[in-house]
C-alpha cells in the first residue's frame, strides 16, 4: 500500500454546556473512510483540507458536510496541533474550538458516521479516534501541542 502524507487534517471540537459533540465511525474499515484506521471509534467532525482551501473554510466545510451544523467563522479558535503517524499514513491535524454554531447535528454521511452524540468533556466514550483523543487532551490540559 502506498504511503500517504504528510497531509493536513482539520477538525472541530464543538462544545455546548460542558459537552463535546462526537460521531461514531462505521465499524467497517471500507466505510469509515479513514486513512488513519479509525473504524469503530468516536471522533470529532473533520477531514482533509482541500488544495487551495483556507483553514477556517476547510473546518467549516467539513463540519457542515458531516453534521449540517454551521459554525460562526469569526469565533473559531485554533487550539490543538497533532502529528499523527501510522504505518501507511502521516497527517498534521489542526484542531479548532467552536462554541458558537447554528443547527442540530444530523447524520449527513451515514456510510461513514453512524451517529452524533453529546458527551461530557470529562468522560468521553471509548474507543476514541486517536487524533480526536489528543485534541480533547490538549484542550483539557490547555496545551497546543504534545510530542
Amino acid at each position: 500500500m502506498p504511503k500517504i502524507g504528510p497531509g493536513v487534517g482539520v477538525a472541530a471540537m464543538i462544545v455546548k454546556d460542558g459537552n463535546v459533540l462526537l460521531g461514531k465511525r462505521h465499524d467497517d474499515p471500507e466505510k469509515a473512510d479513514s486513512l488513519m484506521h479509525g473504524e469503530g471509534t468516536w471522533t470529532m467532525p473533520g477531514g482533509k483540507l482541500d488544495f487551495g482551501e483556507g483553514l477556517i473554510n476547510g473546518v467549516c466545510r467539513e463540519v457542515s458536510e458531516e453534521t449540517s451544523l454551521e459554525l460562526d467563522k469569526e469565533k473559531i479558535k485554533l487550539f490543538s496541533i497533532g502529528n499523527e503517524i501510522v504505518h501507511d499514513a502521516h497527517f498534521i491535524t489542526l484542531g479548532f474550538l467552536s462554541k458558537d454554531f447554528q443547527g442540530e447535528a444530523e447524520i449527513m454521511e451515514p456510510d461513514e458516521i453512524t451517529e452524533w452524540r453529546w458527551f461530557p468533556l470529562d468522560s468521553p466514550p471509548e474507543p476514541m479516534f486517536p487524533p480526536a483523543e489528543k485534541m480533547l487532551k490538549n484542550y483539557l490540559d490547555k496545551e497546543l501541542y504534545k510530542h
